[in-house]
């Protein structure tokens, strides 16, 4: 019997004389239409424990945490907390029993501050300045005691996305859970800030909270959890303490057969230069300079990854290219197409040169959330003949180009029909991926390829790739992954500042190495110090 075959029984629960479980779902089932999202699920997780599961995206992970949340309603089974069976219909249901909740995209409003989103929604007083003090004084206290410190009144949306997260927990806290749910809590997290959620969660968990973690990022459920689970196409499979089992074990549980861990591509064979930037300079609105005297040249046939700490000029620089921000200085050259300050371009144009864009964002940037998936298929394709019958769309043709990119890049489930905001991150990833790769363009630009994918998808979209370069295309690759950059790229350029500080080659680099050019060390100084020690 394989990995995959074997199952455990997940609903076993603690041994008699133990403290009944923090959280206990019995027989959970739900369904979308003809879509079975979750199937018969069971699952313990024992009180102040930090408890992971894991799955394809798709799998029904969200959907079952969404359940305990109440976003939505289970059609069948029971829920225990703290061993009473209770009725969850709404987030002030679960708020009531103690559980709080972190999205993947963060519920904050921008403009307010720190203690203003902490209190919205419970505010706490008649009086609004009443509970204005009374809320201050426990942000304080629950900062302090949590290591969450952070100052009530900074505005949010000029918090990097750290400390924003950290916002996130803070609000679920003052609510009183004791029961936190984090769901791909580390997607938009640079290392240094994973690490410092990390240490959070192990405060929490010493303080008595019990915690479930939403994670596709195996390293990390090895890392900071006690137990995990694994779910695939609905159902709970697995369930292993965290201390008995691998990141193997865990990835062919959810995918169901064995998981290469490295990319496998041969030599790159580059050729003519085919994205050309040359003294690249960004000035945004309020005066600040993003982008200064950037140079480099991606050729036909070559991957070339852009490392750097999110927020260090990657998004400024992948807009200019994809022509949604003119350039202040200097000029890009994408084939035939150049682009000056005087001379902007724009999406539309961009793309008729034979440039594909991966959004690093696919809900603000890559989809229409209220879209069906089938017209999120074609953004910016509506206007080619093959989904256009005279004046009018082809709303057949449509179908069938969105249901032949679902089967080919398995995005699940495969419903044309269905709205682009009920598909898991994952699956939304790759429908945006299928539609820009469709028209075998000859540059492709791809910001955060693998943001909140699972391994199965990580590994597809991986080849994807590695055959776009190999059938010739020219592909600029931004990711804070550097895993993924070191697997990917055949050169690596290092940003800072919003500066390039540095190039080497891929079979050169290392997570030191790269890291420490992050960090605005010049390569030749850590090679000194590499040579000393």
């Amino acid at each position: 019997m394989s990995i995959a075959e074997h199952t455990v029984d997940s609903t076993s629960v603690p041994s008699a004389g133990s403290a009944a479980p923090a959280i206990e779902l019995i027989g959970i089932e739900k369904r979308f239409g003809p879509v079975r999202a979750n199937h018969d699920v069971s699952l313990a997780v024992a009180p102040g424990s930090i408890h992971g599961i894991v799955g394809e995206n798709g799998a029904g992970k969200s959907t079952l945490m969404s359940i305990l949340y109440g976003f939505y309603e289970a059609d069948a089974g029971e829920i225990r907390i703290d061993g009473r069976a209770v009725s969850i219909k709404g987030a002030r249901d679960a708020i009531e029993a103690g559980i709080g909740m972190v999205h993947q995209h963060f519920m904050l409003v921008p403009p307010f501050t720190v203690l203003e989103n902490v209190m919205l929604g419970a505010e706490g007083a008649p009086l609004l300045a009443a509970g204005i003090g009374t809320a201050r004084a426990e942000l304080l206290r629950l900062g302090a005691e949590y290591g969450l410190e952070i100052d009530p009144d900074a505005i949010v949306g000029a918090l990097p996305v750290g400390l924003q997260q950290r916002v996130e927990i803070l609000k679920a806290l003052y609510r009183g859970a004791r029961i936190l749910i984090l769901d791909e809590p580390t997607g938009v997290l640079t290392p240094q800030e994973t690490d410092q959620l990390f240490e959070i969660l192990r405060e929490l968990k010493r303080e008595g909270v019990t915690v479930i973690l939403i994670t596709h990022k195996l390293r990390e459920i090895l890392a900071v959890t006690d137990t995990v689970s694994v779910m695939r196409r609905g159902e709970m499979v697995a369930d292993r303490p965290t201390s008995e089992t691998s990141r193997e074990e865990l990835a062919e549980l959810m995918v169901g057969r064995k998981v290469l861990f490295r990319v496998e591509k041969g030599p790159a064979s580059p050729g003519a230069p085919l994205l050309s930037v040359d003294g690249l300079g960004v000035v945004d609105s309020a005066g600040v300079s993003r982008l200064h005297d950037v140079s480099f040249d991606v050729r036909a046939g070559e991957i070339v990854g852009l490392a750097g700490v999110s927020g260090n000029g990657q998004s400024e620089l992948l807009e200019v290219l994809a022509g949604l921000r003119a350039p202040s200085s200097g000029s890009v050259r994408l084939g035939a197409l150049e682009i000056t300050p005087g001379r902007p371009s724009d999406g539309a144009t961009v793309r008729a040169a034979g440039v594909g864009h991966v959004p690093e964002d696919r809900q603000v940037m890559g989809m229409v959330m209220d879209f069906d998936a089938k017209e999120s298929a074609i953004l910016g394709h509506h206007t080619e003949a093959r989904y256009n019958s005279g004046p009018l769309t082809d709303p057949s043709a449509i179908e069938q180009a969105c249901r032949t990119k679902m089967e080919g890049f398995d995005v699940r489930p495969p419903d044309p029909s269905l709205r682009s905001a009920l598909f898991s991150g994952g699956n939304q990833q790759k429908l945006v991926l299928a539609r820009e790769l469709d028209g075998a363009p000859k540059i492709l630009l791809v910001g955060q390829p693998t943001r909140g994918v699972d391994i199965g998808a990580i590994e597809f979209i991986h080849r994807q790739l590695v055959a776009m370069r190999d059938a010739g295309a020219a592909i600029l690759l931004v990711s804070v992954e550097l895993d993924e950059i070191m697997g990917l790229s055949d050169r690596i350029l290092v940003m800072c500042g919003g500066a390039l500080v540095g190039e080497l080659p891929a079979a050169e680099a290392d997570e030191r190495t790269l890291g420490m050019m992050m960090a605005n060390v010049p390569l030749d100084e850590i090679r000194r110090q590499g040579a000393t020690r």
